[in-house]
């Protein structure tokens, strides 16, 4: 009886409410699809992918964050101070001037822009264009060098400081090296062909070596077509433009690397910023994009293209792939992954975050990659379907200009490229890349044991760890000098202004005798400065689910 009045209330409706009931239904049918589909087709539902860990951004206490503003405040004030004493004559002035006679035209050096350069740079410049008198291996001599001027001025003392570890070099499998027996190859090249090309690919610098080494960097990442080109940052910043323009949009990666950036910015297409590998952000900016278009016409943009890293250089993080390739699937945009510090550094084989998280390569519309970090050599290249590296021929400007690359850089990247693959008959290759993942594992656990704010991947060989002070950058890098342990520190503007920090870069071709001497000097030194900031408790037990793959019966 009930149902029959139900039918008799939906036969006495108007046609206008019918319509009304129709058009709800089928919104709620839509949520309901919707919804289904983005818990089937969401990020991080990729099948057969590595399950992406957690990558903790730890933050300091709030003392450390109130002393760097304040660090950074005195600085400051000191800084006007010298430079009002600069101005009365009472402190000499190396500054660059104008010359007289160009005195009413527009100045070419601004004043103010470099303050912090005058001020505090200054001050600390010993600690970085150190001059290396060696190969840049495992370990390096450096020329010792003074200043009598407060850093503005140096001059050589003629000693040299012998067989400091090299912690800041991107020689990830050792393969910048200076064994007589591995290079032979790379001397026959030069015999051969000399040392230089003199033209470029498109006129008469097009060599066999070059096509053999784009054949096998095909091979190897497993996709159609390959390109080489002789400089890594060139690769990005000269082959972005000639895929988007205006009207197209770009999503980028607020951490991405300089050479995107220029590159996104030469292009003209419209560039929009998402938080660092927050995948809710990069869906809201898709979503946006989808449905509103380009501003003011609201016309569909031309192309979507998200361009993101495999490891990010300064944070050590890894780039959420799988989640990404879910979202570049859903909403139809293309994806330029760039993996500069990632190619040979993780995955089983050495082939990057693509086999790191089990992805398909071909998932990955442009696939960039550079071979001056684990190759020990210089370039980059292009990969993906042949149609886009044959278009790259003729319309990018680093293929059509540039010079092609040296003959003994592509002897030795294929050298490298095939001690990887084992086309050399020997399994080299891989024990460099399992060795390189267990110092990297090792290092990070350590200095976790310690009680150092690291961030990043367990898995990124890039470690950066944490100083956030101006004074404590500077004492670090010197102390850890001092104990012949050779370092980089980076802070402010090329980090966050709160965020300075001492970046590590692991290599196979380290010893864990090396790693325990500088693992042990990193602890005094820490609690000599001070720097063991993190409140978190740590174990020396093994990563198990790190270490197996488990797949469990239904």
């Amino acid at each position: 009886n009930n149902n029959l009045t139900k039918v008799k209330h939906v036969l006495l409706l108007s046609h206008s409410q019918v319509i009304q009931l129709i058009i709800v239904g089928i919104a709620s049918c839509q949520q309901l699809v919707s919804h289904i589909v983005v818990q089937v087709f969401s990020p991080g539902n990729g099948v057969a992918s590595r399950p992406q860990k957690h990558e903790p951004f730890e933050q300091a206490p709030m003392y450390v964050a109130v002393m760097t503003y304040l660090g950074f405040g005195i600085v400051t004030l000191f800084g006007y101070l010298r430079d009002f004493l600069r101005a009365v004559g009472l402190e000499k002035c190396h500054l660059a001037q104008e010359r007289e006679e160009q005195k009413d035209f527009i100045p070419l050096y601004q004043d103010f822009e470099n303050f912090y350069t005058r001020n505090l740079y200054m001050r600390v410049r010993d600690n970085w264009n150190r001059p290396i008198c060696s190969l840049p291996g495992p370990v390096f001599d450096l020329m010792e060098r003074v200043s009598d001027d407060y850093n503005w001025t140096f001059r050589f003392t003629g000693k040299t400081l012998h067989n400091v570890i090299n912690m800041g070099s991107y020689n990830y499998l050792g393969f910048a090296e200076n064994n007589v027996d591995f290079l032979k190859t790379v001397a026959d090249k030069v015999n051969q062909y000399g040392t230089g090309v003199c033209s470029t690919r498109q006129e008469i610098g097009n060599l066999s070596i070059h096509e053999e080494l784009e054949g096998l960097v095909a091979n190897f990442l497993g996709v159609e077509s390959a390109m080489i080109y002789g400089m890594g940052f060139a690769t990005n910043s000269m082959n972005i433009p000639a895929l988007v323009g205006k009207g197209c949009l770009i999503l980028s990666d607020e951490l991405n690397h300089t050479s995107l950036i220029l590159g996104a910015r030469l292009s003209a297409a419209t560039i929009r910023v998402f938080k660092h590998n927050n995948m809710h952000s990069l869906e809201r900016m898709l979503r946006e994009a989808v449905c509103s278009g380009q501003p003011r016409t609201h016309r569909p943009w031309k192309k979507i293209l998200i361009m993101v890293e495999g490891i990010y250089s300064m944070e050590g993080s890894v780039v959420r792939l799988p989640e990404i390739v879910a979202l570049k699937k859903k909403y139809k945009a293309y994806l330029y992954l760039d993996e500069a510090h990632s190619i040979g550094a993780v995955g089983p084989s050495g082939k990057g975050v693509t086999e790191l998280f089990n992805v398909n390569p071909t998932d990955i519309d442009v696939m960039m990659g550079t071979f001056t970090k684990s190759f020990g050599a210089a370039g980059g290249y292009i990969a993906g379907k042949k149609e886009l590296v044959d278009y790259l021929r003729s319309y990018s400007h680093s293929a059509v200009y540039a010079t092609a690359m040296s003959p003994p850089i592509t002897e030795q990247i294929l050298r490298a490229l095939k001690c990887i693959m084992g086309k050399d008959g020997t399994t080299e290759g891989l024990r460099r890349i399992h060795q390189l993942a267990e110092n990297t594992r090792f290092f990070r656990a350590k200095l976790k044991e310690m009680g150092f704010i690291i961030y990043g991947n367990d898995d990124s060989p890039v470690v950066p760890i944490l100083l956030y002070m101006p004074g404590k950058v500077v004492a670090f890098a010197r102390e850890m000098l001092e104990r012949r342990i050779g370092v980089v520190v980076v802070g402010f503007p090329a980090t966050p202004i709160t965020e300075a920090r001492a970046r590590f870069c692991l290599s196979a071709a380290h010893t864990r005798d090396m790693l325990n001497q500088v693992l042990h000097h990193l602890n005094e030194v820490g609690d000599t400065l001070c720097l063991k900031f993190s409140r978190r408790k740590y174990t020396s037990r093994p990563d198990l689910c790190a270490e197996t793959n488990l797949e469990l019966d239904s």
